[in-house]
């Protein structure tokens, strides 16, 4: 189903404060209708301040939110929560425990006619695929099941946007796993504008349309899961998704010089500048080599591949991602070779490169 070019949500210049704090920092944003967008960052970032924002359950200091054309908060305007027509999932679901899981799913079906709210409970039940347990109270079900359930209640009064907030953060892995999946082809199916906070950045990538990576109250960058991850605007972005390291480069006019070979991968920067290159676990490889100048310092075994950790003689480490058979001790003399197969982004030299947070404004990235 394509997705409409409309807005569904607008946020213009949203800031909230609390006291000395700035818990969300002038923030505009567009969602277009249908769009999933996920908003993710490390805790106390901001990102679920601003889903109850949106949600109406905080107001903001400063600034205005717009669903559907029609401003909610902001502009001396506030239409209460029950009003927006916004779901919201919680992360520990909020099921009502004394409520059937019928009832539950038609608790916000107001001024429904008896029929119809029956019609719609078995029709979102149904939906989810827990028809047969309507008659069942949250207790009687596994943590997937109540989850399915909130997300029911949430989409029965056709809410014109659904916020979720971690909602996958109280399952186990399997499950969590199943859940994304059936949850994201279930949405999709609806066409419905998604706003989800989560700080997992694998389920950011995997879920997003676009994502949004906040950092201490504002956002970093925003894109579509290929661009955040392989674009990144700030050295934020850059470390918070992956096995994430910098080794330092020498533009020439061939390429860069660095302390692991020469890249043939040219800058639009002057011959001589200084840069900061963005080496991920794919883009190395380690042989055992007793002349070598390095050595891993920690090796973790991941199934299907092993992950090192390697220290340079210039005391930068990274990571290699390598084959499972390819099995080393940690304190190995190894050899790294750098061969990503394509151009790695690169930050001018101007900062240390264990700072973090930097903004787009000062730091962008090169090719």
């Amino acid at each position: 189903m394509l997705r409409s070019t409309e807005p569904g949500l607008q946020l213009h210049h949203v800031t909230r404060r609390y006291g000395s704090i700035v818990a969300v920092n002038d923030i505009s944003l567009e969602v277009s209708q249908g769009e999933f967008l996920v908003i993710v960052g490390p805790s106390g970032c901001g990102k679920t301040t601003l889903l109850r924002l949106v949600a109406g359950l905080d107001v903001q200091d400063e600034g205005s939110i717009t669903i559907q054309n029609r401003i909610v908060s902001g502009n001396g305007v506030f239409v209460p929560p029950e009003k927006r027509r916004v779901g919201l999932v919680f992360q520990d679901y909020a099921l009502f425990p004394h409520m059937t899981i019928a009832k539950n799913v038609a608790f916000g079906l107001h001024r429904w006619s008896k029929a119809d709210v029956r019609q719609r409970v078995y029709e979102m039940l149904d939906m989810v695929q827990l028809a047969h347990l309507a008659d069942r109270y949250p207790h009687e079900l596994s943590g997937g099941e109540r989850q399915r359930v909130a997300l029911a209640r949430a989409l029965a009064p056709r809410p014109d946007i659904l916020l979720l907030d971690e909602p996958f953060s109280n399952l186990d892995a399997g499950l969590r796993t199943t859940m994304r999946e059936h949850i994201q082809r279930l949405l999709k199916g609806i066409n419905i504008t998604t706003f989800f906070v989560t700080h997992d950045q694998e389920e950011a990538l995997l879920l997003g349309d676009r994502v949004a990576v906040m950092n201490q109250g504002q956002i970093e960058q925003v894109g579509t899961p290929e661009q955040v991850f392989h674009q990144p605007a700030t050295y934020f972005v850059a470390e918070f998704f992956g096995y994430t390291a910098f080794i330092s480069g020498h533009v020439t006019s061939a390429g860069l010089e660095t302390e692991l070979g020469f890249l043939s991968q040219r800058l639009s920067l002057a011959p001589g500048s200084e840069v900061n290159i963005l080496v991920r676990p794919d883009d190395l490889s380690v042989y055992p080599d007793e002349e070598g100048t390095a050595y891993i310092v920690r090796a973790g075994f991941q199934g299907m591949h092993c992950m090192y950790q390697i220290a340079l003689p210039s005391g930068h480490t990274v990571y290699s991602l390598m084959p499972h058979t390819s099995v080393y001790a940690p304190g190995t003399r190894v050899r790294v070779e750098l061969r990503p197969g394509h151009d790695l982004v690169c930050f001018p030299n101007n900062r240390s490169m264990s700072a973090k947070g930097s903004r787009i404004a000062d730091h962008h990235f090169v090719y």
